[in-house]
C-alpha cells in the first residue's frame, strides 16, 4: 500500500490530557495501520502560538507579487509555510474540541492564515468560489462536554458544520468527523472517549 503524508493539527489547551488529542492520535494510529510507511507531521496550534491576522499580514496577502516589498514578504513567511505544509499533506487529522460551542481561536487563526485568494481559493468567471486545495482527506477529532449529535444538540454545534463548510470552500470536501462527546455527562463520560475511538473508520 502507498504511504501517505499526514498532517495532525491539535487545537486544545489541555495538552496531553486533551480528549481531542487522544482521539486524534487514535485516528492517526488507524491510518498508520492502513498505510504503515506514512509520515506524520504534528503541529500544535496552541503551543506554536500562531498569531491572529494582523492588518499588516492581511495587507500583504492582498499585495500582488510584483509589488511585494521586504516588509510584505516578511509578514507572509508564516502564512506561506502553513500553506506549503497544507498542500504537501495527503491527509489532515484535526483535533477540534468544542469550546463555547465553536472551534478554539488557535484553529481559527490557522484557517485565516491558509485562506489565500489566488492560492488556496479563487473565483471563476461565473463569480462562484473555487477551492484549490484538492485531493485531501480530512478527519476531525471532535470532543465535547455535552452531546451534539442528537436533534437538540445539533443546533448548537458550530464545530463540525463550520469546518465542513469552510474547508469545503477551500476544496477539502472529503471530511469525516469522529466524536468523543458527553465528556461532562455523568452517565456517558466514562465511556465517551472509547466510544469515539471505536467509531473510527478509515476510508
Amino acid at each position: 500500500m502507498s504511504s501517505k503524508k499526514i498532517l495532525q493539527l491539535n487545537s486544545s489547551i489541555m495538552g496531553e490530557q486533551s480528549f481531542s488529542r487522544k482521539l486524534g492520535n487514535a485516528i492517526v494510529n488507524k491510518i498508520l495501520e492502513k498505510y504503515p510507511n506514512s509520515i506524520v507531521e504534528q503541529l500544535d496550534l496552541v503551543e506554536t502560538g500562531i498569531p491572529h491576522l494582523s492588518p499588516e499580514t492581511l495587507k500583504a496577502m492582498f499585495t500582488p507579487t510584483e509589488y511585494q516589498t521586504d516588509d510584505t514578504k516578511q509578514n507572509l513567511i508564516l502564512s506561506n509555510q502553513l500553506v506549503d505544509q497544507l498542500f504537501d499533506a495527503d491527509i489532515l487529522v484535526i483535533g477540534a474540541p468544542l469550546v463555547n460551542r465553536t472551534i478554539h481561536s488557535s484553529l481559527k487563526a490557522w484557517i485565516d492564515h491558509i485562506t489565500r485568494r489566488g492560492i488556496t481559493f479563487g473565483y471563476g468567471e461565473d463569480g462562484l468560489p473555487k477551492g484549490f486545495v484538492k485531493d485531501k482527506k480530512v478527519y476531525v477529532a471532535m470532543s465535547s462536554g455535552g452531546v451534539y449529535t442528537d436533534e437538540q444538540g445539533q443546533a448548537h454545534d458550530f464545530v463540525a458544520p463550520y469546518l465542513r463548510s469552510f474547508l469545503g470552500f477551500l476544496g477539502m470536501t472529503d471530511m469525516s468527523v469522529f466524536r468523543a462527546e458527553g465528556l461532562h455527562v455523568p452517565v456517558l463520560q466514562e465511556n465517551a472517549l472509547q466510544k469515539g475511538i471505536d467509531s473510527i473508520v478509515i476510508d
